[in-house]
């Protein structure tokens, strides 16, 4: 798949723009946390952040289906460009100022990852390349959310937490302005779209996949509080990093295994009810006492499971998505994912940090997945 023309860079610049969303919310815990802030309230300031991109993401989306890539990526960067130098030059002692900034940066999180499923229809020959680089995409996603933690923190070690941010702000800068010069991406329209009221929400099964995506994301973020909370129960700190590491490096070598194995046809919605089921079933041996080398090895199935549920669900979406809204389809997939990640940290906490929480997000999400989701005659994906 990239030995194709401009994939290569569509597939880097695409995951070098998204990288903030990993940097970002250790940068500022950080920043916080050297300004005198509590950590109560620097992991306010990363949860904002996190949150934000669910309100922009779709808007932008929108604005790139109809005008095309090159406007929202520009303009989202500098939003974030803005929003982090700011941050990086005047710290986060003034509470107002430094929201306002989160917000601009959260929210101005350029549309890469729509646009990028929105192209491969163009730059790819077939389908089968395209389901391939679905797959692709998806795992390079855990990419983000390791490598960015770990470069925020080397540069706020190494330099300042200011640095980091700024790192973060050229990071997205650059990201995006690869991505949206590349030919497919400034030559790309949308097909012309109907005006409808409700959208891209209009397909009646794309809400209630859209809800199963909450709960996708609502795992991952009460995984991250569950090994935190495992990791003081066995004295061992080494477990609250490694935990979340093993579930993305299982979720990479499930995403290079399913794209190897997937069947010659489109995967379909049987595909997408039996991969939440056993993505469900995946945590169920995570609740038995166990010692931290066991709970490492078993948190390998759901993470294995997880990119190949992310790519069929990527795929059912933009299926079902209306002609002309596919970069905006895939924006409020980020957005439900999102919303997700920060409702599984919000209710893990008071919890504990048990395992059933990820465990009855995944089986709800698992639940809605078994409704009858089908793409509709009107839709299509590009």
């Amino acid at each position: 798949m990239l030995r194709h023309p401009n994939c290569g860079r569509l597939l880097v610049s695409s995951v070098l723009g998204r990288l903030p969303l990993g940097m970002v919310p250790v940068a500022l815990i950080l920043a916080a946390r050297a300004d005198g802030h509590s950590l109560a309230r620097a992991s306010l300031l990363a949860a904002l952040y996190g949150i934000t991109p669910a309100l922009g993401l779709p808007l932008l989306g929108r604005l790139a289906d109809r005008r095309g890539l090159p406007l929202p990526c520009h303009l989202g960067a500098v939003l974030v460009a803005v929003g982090l130098s700011t941050l990086a030059l005047a710290g986060t002692t003034h509470l107002p100022l430094t929201a306002v900034c989160v917000v601009l940066a959260g929210a101005g999180c350029p549309p890469l990852e729509g646009g990028l499923r929105s192209l491969w229809h163009v730059v790819l020959p077939d389908d089968a390349h395209v389901r391939t680089a679905y797959t692709l995409d998806s795992s390079t996603q855990e990419i983000v959310y390791v490598t960015g933690p770990a470069l925020a923190i080397a540069m706020a070690t190494c330099l300042s937490p200011a640095a980091a941010l700024a790192l973060a702000a050229a990071v997205s800068l650059a990201g995006a302005a690869a991505f949206a010069t590349a030919r497919p991406a400034r030559t790309w329209r949308a097909a012309p779209r109907h005006r409808e009221r409700l959208g891209v929400l209009r397909p009646p099964a794309m809400r209630p996949l859209l809800f199963s995506l909450v709960f996708l994301g609502a795992t991952i973020g009460a995984l991250d509080v569950a090994g935190i909370a495992v990791a003081d129960e066995q004295n061992a700190a080494w477990l609250a990093g490694a935990l979340p590491a093993v579930f993305s490096a299982a979720g990479l070598l499930g995403g290079v295994l399913f794209a190897r194995l997937q069947p010659v046809t489109a995967p379909g919605p049987r595909h997408l009810m039996w991969l939440g089921a056993a993505f469900a079933a995946g945590w169920l041996p995570l609740l038995a006492p166990l010692p931290a080398p066991a709970i490492l090895v078993l948190a390998m199935l759901p993470g294995a499971l997880f990119v190949p549920l992310l790519t069929v669900a990527s795929l059912t979406v933009t299926t079902l998505a209306p002609q002309g809204t596919t970069t905006e389809a895939v924006g409020w997939m980020s957005s439900a994912i999102r919303l997700g990640l920060a409702g599984g940290t919000a209710l893990a906490g008071p919890v504990g940090g048990h395992f059933a929480v990820p465990l009855m997000a995944a089986a709800g999400g698992a639940l809605l997945l078994s409704a009858r989701i089908a793409p509709t005659p009107a839709a299509n994906a590009v």
